[in-house]
């Protein structure tokens, strides 16, 4: 294809990044996270994100969210997550399996847990007939696109806190995040309380390779277990190491993010008279939303690939990558309008 809307994962390596492995592929070095270059990255991400944390390199992002959440749960304890979220919808129950805790599902606001919807489902701590809850997992941005606010991320944790649970973040997207907030991401993780972080890197010019990071260190004596029982633990993990150096070098990280970001402006900006096209959520990261006539949608995907989120409203995803440009948002478009005769 020449150019998709399905997914940030169509798109390709940066340059830098796959220049980074080639460049780490002339040498030799041991294996399992024990190189030099590995720990050094790795206390980078841990000084990016605002220090005393521990982070770990693992190969993708369900393997990110086992390990991150597993540390934190017992085979009688739940996951609270929005209906929306990644680990419900999309990772084939590989959480639940690995942890062995329930998720359950809350009602989501435009993707967002809200604390009305967490408090109602903290039901009946100390029963013995019901799972406990124990950690809330909420993605940054959404499932939707949409971005917390630090101060609606510090909420969350302290309303967790106070019945001695646990926040997750699952940033897949991350980078997008922080761009769009025009924030480091340490002031809506590290300064908000929260426990434990995905961070995301193949949706935004990785090849392969997340990090997860624990600002709780309460329970990071049993990850590096949990990550070799959950088959994320890579034995050449400076590669991983070396996208990540290459990643972070100049801010390279959110320079991509920003261009996604933008793109998804620019789609849904040149969208925005054509009255049979309903953007549908706020485009606040590098996806746009939208409703259309089912009718559209069967002609584009005949030429363009693209998901149909909610087949009940015919509201499709369309996600903008850091390599996405202006003249193929521009076909794009004058390819919708043509179909409406515009």
């Amino acid at each position: 294809m020449e150019h998709s809307f399905g997914s940030d994962n169509h798109s390709g390596v940066h340059p830098l990044i796959m220049a980074a492995i080639a460049e780490e592929n002339q040498k030799f070095a041991t294996a399992y996270g024990e190189d030099p270059l590995s720990k050094q990255v790795l206390k980078q991400l841990e000084n990016l994100v605002g220090g005393d944390c521990r982070a770990f390199f693992v190969l993708n992002g369900t393997g990110a969210n086992v390990v991150a959440l597993s540390p934190f749960l017992k085979s009688y304890n739940a996951i609270l997550a929005p209906e929306t979220a990644h680990i419900n919808v999309d990772e084939c129950g590989a959480p639940e399996k690995f942890s062995g805790a329930k998720i359950v599902t809350m009602k989501s606001h435009s993707g967002k847990a809200t604390p009305e919807e967490v408090v109602k489902h903290i039901v009946e701590l100390g029963n013995q007939h019901h799972v406990q809850a124990n950690i809330l997992s909420i993605s940054q941005p959404t499932e939707l696109g949409t971005i917390y606010s630090p101060e609606e991320i510090r909420t969350l944790a302290n309303l967790i806190h106070s019945y001695h649970g646990y926040l997750h973040i699952d940033g897949s997207r991350i980078a997008n995040a922080s761009a769009s907030l025009n924030l480091p991401i340490k002031n809506f993780t590290h300064d908000c309380g929260v426990d434990v972080l995905s961070f995301g890197g193949t949706k935004n010019g990785l090849l392969i390779g997340e990090a997860v990071i624990y600002f709780n260190s309460t329970f990071t004596d049993a990850v590096p277990f949990i990550r070799k029982q959950a088959t994320q633990l890579y034995s050449k993990s400076r590669f991983i190491a070396a996208q990540f150096k290459a990643y972070l070098k100049d801010d390279l990280y959110l320079k991509m993010a920003a261009d996604s970001n933008s793109m998804a402006k620019y789609l849904a900006t040149s969208l925005q008279e054509v009255k049979e096209v309903k953007i549908s959520q706020s485009v606040d990261s590098n996806a746009v939303f939208a409703i259309i006539p089912k009718w559209l949608s069967e002609e584009l995907l005949k030429q363009y690939y693209f998901y149909i989120w909610n087949e009940e409203i015919n509201e499709v995803r369309w996600m903008c990558s850091f390599n996405t440009r202006k003249e193929d948002i521009d076909i794009f478009v004058s390819d919708i309008k043509k179909f409406l005769s515009i």
